[in-house]
């Protein structure tokens, strides 16, 4: 049976952020993922994490600073003490928070020296953190203009040269339907090396329900190929979140 997980940066945003971990639950969820979580403090987050029996699956690295500032930084050459400093800060978050998965950002990068720059920081964080589960995410180039990791051969190429054990690709289906047009080939093609799945639906990023990409066939597809992660709903709701739900319970 797929487990399913709410991306509290993108649900129940109706709410102030430290009541969506109850309506998450409320909502049948046992696992939460914040995208950047670094301007609350953290121990109210683990406050509203236990309350409420949640589990936190990911949150994205870096930057702490996320607000008016790059989208990660870690394939830009020239920028690796700041990569470092702000690795270990949200190394510190995700171990204090319990999160699962955090996932490491490129950032804006193009060039000779982006794709070693970005294989010497993971590498090195993949040394620093061997019991910290990380992820990378291709990302579309129409969502984030520029940014480096923009493709799903190149994020295979990047997490089988490095060979870490705690280093995987993160698969969100939006991101796929982009860059490919053949969500479930990507899928094919790259869950042996993926560890956590987001969704939303196309072209609108909107509920992962009735669109161009057949949910129910996704979803069935992963619980009969053993997929044992989390998937996050990851999109924009139509209308209010618990409306927009359905999605979960047809396919649990």
């Amino acid at each position: 049976m797929p487990k399913f997980c709410a991306n509290l940066t993108w649900l129940f945003t109706e709410l102030p952020f430290l009541e969506r971990f109850e309506a998450a639950k409320d909502a049948g969820f046992d696992a939460v993922e914040v995208l950047f979580p670094y301007d609350v403090n953290a121990q109210d987050i683990v406050n509203a994490l236990t309350k409420h029996e949640l589990d936190m699956a990911l949150i994205n690295c870096p930057p702490p600073n996320y607000k008016g500032g790059p989208q990660g930084f870690a394939a830009v050459p020239g920028l690796e003490d700041r990569f470092r400093k702000d690795f270990g800060r949200a190394l510190r978050y995700a171990q204090t928070l319990g999160a699962q998965h955090l996932h490491i950002m490129s950032g804006v990068a193009d060039g000779a020296e982006a794709k070693p720059t970005f294989i010497s920081n993971l590498r090195w964080a993949a040394e620093q953190a061997p019991d910290q589960s990380l992820t990378i995410e291709p990302i579309n180039n129409d969502t984030m203009p520029g940014y480096f990791l923009n493709n799903f051969d190149l994020g295979r190429e990047i997490v089988t040269s490095i060979d870490a054990p705690n280093l995987r690709l993160q698969f969100d289906t939006f991101h796929a339907a982009k860059i490919t047009g053949d969500v479930l080939g990507t899928w094919d093609a790259m869950r042996d090396i993926t560890a956590h799945v987001q969704v939303a639906q196309m072209p609108d990023r909107a509920e992962p329900d009735q669109g161009e990409i057949d949910y129910p066939a996704f979803f069935a597809m992963l619980d009969a190929q053993g997929y044992a992660g989390w998937i996050a709903g990851e999109y924009r709701p139509r209308q209010t979140t618990v409306d927009g739900l359905g999605w979960v319970t047809d396919n649990s």
